[in-house]
């Protein structure tokens, strides 16, 4: 094994996740359910600007920050920290100060009356229960009070205050972009591990990031935007037939351009059939991922078509057997389609 074939991995994988990191706006917009437009706004109602980028938007995360700010101050007064971690002799000195108004009250009537000074001596001993009694009302009163107060109560020293116990940041939508990344570099990586230095690993790595969006949007939605299919496709025989023109490829033009057609139109017969267990996408899908198992020959067509459908009957099988899904439950096909033409395509390349 030479360095290169050692160095062609890691460039891939490295490829794959600064492309899978582009995925999440692209993946959010989208998801849209069937009949309805793509998505223009953030679940707030901020637009969306561009389709490639994270899953974040910029307007939601100001706002976030000038709250988490603003109640900064408020966390950061609190009289005491050890309120959380519930110790008894701070919460006993912290109510003094609010136990003060009580001992003016009683002062006035000792100047007051000073015949009756000894009948006020018994009312300050009286004044002094009040003061552990004003302890368990100051728990009671932290929820009502303002600012980051009402929080007190909710959690202890050892537990994470509710604002940080959200998975995600109310600015995030979409998936999230390390699964995305990661999984786009290792498609990635193992074209590269099973093309090595042949012309067609550039289409491959080209393709590759529109597959893995296809197949998270189609998982999320069951559905496969035209937008990203057909030019799946159109863009597979390009790349393809400008790696026909250069030395050491080892697949055939004509073949994929064949394979296409054929494929794309057995599922049109699957539609037909049965529209409720095929859906019109797939036979567009079918376009591209034809294109690009041909490339290696009908057998290659023959064993990426086969793995698409054991895959799919597995997960199927899998969700009856967890009673998550009837025999006549409907499931995404096109990322079972594209996990076959990969698995086929890994082959092929490995065996060409």
């Amino acid at each position: 094994m030479t360095v290169l074939d050692l160095a062609l991995p890691a460039v891939a994988a490295l490829w794959g996740a600064a492309a899978g990191a582009l995925l999440p706006r692209a993946a959010y917009r989208f998801s849209s359910p069937a009949g309805e437009q793509w998505r223009r706004t953030c679940p707030t109602g901020h637009p969306v600007k561009g389709w490639l980028g994270r899953g974040r938007c910029p307007e939601c995360a100001t706002a976030e920050g000038a709250r988490g700010s603003a109640d900064a101050p408020a966390r950061g007064g609190e009289p005491t920290p050890t309120l959380d971690h519930g110790s008894a002799p701070a919460r006993g000195d912290a109510p003094a100060p609010g136990a003060q108004p009580t001992a003016p009250s009683a002062q006035p009537t000792a100047p007051g009356a000073q015949p009756t000074a000894p009948s006020a001596q018994p009312t300050a001993p009286s004044a002094q229960p009040t003061a552990p009694s004003a302890q368990p009302t100051a728990p009671s009163a932290q929820p009502t009070a303002p600012g980051a107060r009402p929080t007190a109560p909710a959690f202890d020293g050892q537990r994470t205050p509710p604002s940080r116990q959200l998975p995600r940041p109310l600015a995030a939508y979409g998936p999230r972009t390390t699964p995305l990344s990661l999984a786009t570099a290792l498609v990635c990586a193992a074209l590269a591990l099973a093309t090595g230095a042949r012309p067609e690993l550039a289409a491959w790595l080209l393709l590759a990031p529109s597959a893995v969006l296809l197949a998270a949007v189609d998982f999320r939605v069951q559905r496969l935007p035209d937008p990203v299919t057909l030019p799946l496709a159109a863009a597979a025989l390009a790349l393809l037939g400008v790696a026909t023109l250069l030395p050491e490829h080892a697949g055939a033009w004509l073949t994929s351009l064949y394979a296409a057609l054929a494929l794309s139109g057995a599922y049109f017969v699957l539609f037909l059939i049965n529209p409720g267990g095929m859906g019109f996408g797939d036979v567009k899908l079918a376009l591209g991922m034809g294109a690009v198992l041909g490339w290696y020959g009908w057998p290659t067509v023959l064993l990426g078509t086969f793995a698409g459908f054991l895959f799919g009957a597995l997960y199927g099988g899998a969700l009856v057997v967890l009673r998550r899904a009837g025999r006549k439950t409907a499931i995404a096909f096109g990322p079972f389609l594209i996990v076959g033409a990969f698995a086929g395509l890994l082959i092929g390349a490995y065996t060409a």
